[in-house]
């Protein structure tokens, strides 16, 4: 769930205010970008903000309206879902905006620049199974909790130890498969690198290379693998009876500390509208 990853309020202010030069070297620490790439990646970023800052965060601040006003009563699954769902489409119109400049640099990526995209990804890949698949089934497990109830924890406030068994119970009941998702990393990421490997050899057209990006990225939102999406649907259906059965069971203080976060959010959002 995308608005459950905010977390502070300062931080999101400065995150936001920060986020072209945090997404430039983030990203360059994967590309290892030239002057001429840096150059118009940094100037796209900018744009990109720009145009986020007019055309998005006024619908977050109006979601985020709304949900305050939904806080204090019970909710669905359905509702969740629908949460969750419409966090995807901005996610997705997001990258549909950056796609021009995925579209520009791809062909001018060199093979000493993928080289050195696969070695970040091969780093990146054992982080991602020492948080997730290393240690005991029990030592993966408490990891999970531990960042669950942190997470539960910036929205509701203290939680308590029948809720902690509440939050344990359903994780134990998730039919998420650490393996299954490493599965799909690793062909997202040979995905991209076979996709950019194309677009060097020179005679593409932009029309063609701005058709590969988009349907690259199309690939990585939703897997052209039909197991891994019902497999991703099962989950995603498990995580919004959870949540929704969650928060069904938290007490009026919690839920006004509910209220009054994501209040608290509106109002950062409403001051990052004003460049």
């Amino acid at each position: 769930m995308g608005l459950l990853s905010l977390s502070g309020c300062n931080a999101v202010r400065l995150g936001y205010n920060n986020a072209p030069d945090l997404a430039y070297w983030w990203l360059d620490s994967y590309f290892d970008f030239d002057g001429p790439q840096s150059t118009r990646l940094r100037n796209d970023l900018h744009t990109l903000q720009d145009w986020h800052r007019k055309d998005e965060l006024p619908e977050l601040a109006t979601t985020l309206k709304n949900l305050q006003a939904a806080a204090p009563q019970e909710v669905t699954a359905a509702q969740v879902c629908q949460l969750s769902l419409y966090v995807e489409e901005r996610i997705q119109t997001t990258l549909d905006r950056a796609a021009p400049t995925a579209v520009a640099l791809g062909p001018t990526l060199s093979t000493a620049q993928l080289e050195h995209l696969a070695r970040a990804l091969d780093k990146r890949n054992r982080e991602w199974r020492e948080e997730w698949m290393d240690g005991s089934p029990e030592e993966r497990q408490e990891r999970r909790l531990k960042k669950l109830v942190e997470r539960a924890e910036g929205f509701y406030g203290r939680l308590t130890e029948v809720q902690r068994k509440q939050l344990q119970g359903q994780l134990e009941a998730s039919a998420f498969d650490a393996s299954v998702q490493y599965r799909e990393v690793l062909r997202r990421q040979q995905d991209t690198l076979q996709t950019l490997r194309a677009l060097r050899n020179g005679n593409a057209t932009e029309i063609h290379t701005q058709a590969e990006v988009r349907a690259l990225v199309a690939r990585s939102l939703q897997s052209p693998d039909p197991a891994f999406r019902q497999y991703t649907e099962r989950v995603r259906s498990q995580a919004c009876e959870a949540i929704a059965a969650f928060h069904n069971r938290t007490s009026a203080s919690q839920r006004q500390r509910l209220q009054d976060t994501l209040k608290g959010y509106e109002g950062d959002v409403r001051a990052l509208m004003r460049p």
